[in-house]
């Protein structure tokens, strides 16, 4: 595991119990992140989803909820737990990175494939982006947020806006401050990747915060009306 990927193992899996007790009502996940990504999302009922880098798993209970049935996957034991904490048995839950592919899923047998937040940890997506197309059925529909390059760029003060390059963040947390690293790449990678990958791009999108997020932080949603923190992402594989 090289260093970058240790200090995000390292990270959620300290992070596991906060996002557990805590991140189905942050208002940037609640209010801005899902709001935009359900909104891409064909219907779920009867379909086979994977949901890649499940977290602690408020996808993979709402997928559930929806009809579908799900796979979960996460590089992080704890989150893994957490996720099997809130679903049970109702789900194939396995740890897994993005980084070495999908062995364990078959060619073509699956029709959704969600992957929330998460991308941006990986600096090469030539893997990811490959197995997300292998697995996924003839018109299967791949949905995924992530950082916003115009976000990542102004925010951490960059010189050179086209690099793919490694960013230090800290988190704060009920436990105190919680290092993360993650990549920025500019618009133009985001998309090749994808489309090399054989995918059709059916929508690129910025969508604004909910009004329940005007409600609980107004200065914040002020500010997400004006400079986006999350892109959103819906492709199909022809």
């Amino acid at each position: 595991m090289n260093g970058e990927r240790l200090v995000s193992f390292h990270s959620y899996q300290e992070m596991a119990e906060y996002y557990f007790k805590y991140v189905d009502l942050k208002p940037f996940n609640a209010f801005y992140e899902r709001p935009g990504t359900l909104a891409l999302l064909p219907g779920v009922s009867g379909k086979k989803v994977l949901d890649a880098a499940c977290a602690a798993g408020w996808y993979t209970s709402w997928l559930l909820e929806q009809g579908a049935a799900v796979t979960g996957i996460d590089f992080s034991p704890n989150m893994i737990e957490m996720t099997r904490r809130r679903v049970g048995n109702r789900a194939e839950i396995i740890r897994a990175d993005l980084n070495e592919g999908l062995p364990f899923i078959g060619d073509g047998s699956v029709d959704i494939v969600l992957s929330s937040l998460t991308l941006h940890y990986l600096k090469d997506w030539t893997t990811v982006m490959g197995e997300f197309y292998r697995i996924l059925r003839p018109d299967g529909v791949m949905v995924f947020s992530v950082h916003h390059p115009f976000m990542d760029f102004t925010y951490f003060q960059r010189e050179n806006y086209f690099l793919t390059e490694l960013l230090d963040d800290e988190w704060e947390t009920p436990q105190g401050k919680v290092k993360v690293q993650f990549y920025r790449r500019p618009l133009s990678k985001i998309t090749a990747d994808v489309l090399e990958a054989g995918f059709v791009i059916e929508k690129l999108a910025e969508p604004m915060p909910t009004e329940e997020f005007r409600k609980v932080q107004p200065e914040v949603y002020d500010k997400l009306t004006k400079r986006p923190q999350f892109l959103f992402v819906r492709a199909r594989k022809t």
